[in-house]
């Protein structure tokens, strides 16, 4: 399978394992700070790096992914001056979530800046859309004509005559 570049959450630790990757052909697109799929282990959605010695392994965390080969790494929810400091000493484009305007570009999810999450919103996601409670109601929308029966409809389906199978 063909792929552009995986992400890949974790710093010296996954060193290795970016490694391995890049040396297989696949670009990595590394990420520290905040990282959700090991959400558990940080103990919930917080800033990361807000003392000396976080921010002090953050950034060695970013050289050993650009040594490992990353092409770019993502820094999500880290103070603006640790973000800085990480942008200026390493030479592949950072990325921030969170982690202020000295990145080299900026990201939120489509379901942050969309605003699909319910009730939680993190201090750095700015809300361009609220298409929660749309979304809502046509999910509704479809449980409801799935459960009468209203849908799928003979508009909405594939109809061909296939010798041997029935016409509908």
């Amino acid at each position: 399978m063909d792929v552009d570049c995986v992400k890949l959450e974790g710093g010296a630790k996954m060193a290795p394992r970016i490694r391995a990757i890049v040396d297989a052909g696949i670009p990595v697109m590394a990420h520290i700070g905040l990282t959700p799929q090991s959400i558990s282990a940080l103990g919930g959605f917080k800033v990361q790096g807000k003392d000396r010695s976080v921010a002090d392994r953050l950034l060695a965390d970013a050289v050993a992914v650009e040594e490992a080969g990353a092409f770019g790494i993502c820094l999500e929810c880290i103070p603006v001056g640790v973000a800085k400091k990480i942008t200026e000493t390493l030479k592949i484009p950072t990325c921030g979530i969170g982690a202020g305007i000295y990145c080299d570009g900026q990201e939120l999810n489509l379901y942050d800046l969309t605003g699909l999450f319910g009730d939680f919103k993190p201090k750095f996601v700015k809300h361009y859309a609220e298409l929660r409670q749309p979304m809502v109601d046509a999910l509704n929308a479809f449980y409801d004509d799935t459960c009468a029966g209203t849908f799928p409809t003979p508009e909405f389906s594939y109809n061909a005559k296939v010798d041997g199978y029935p016409a509908d």
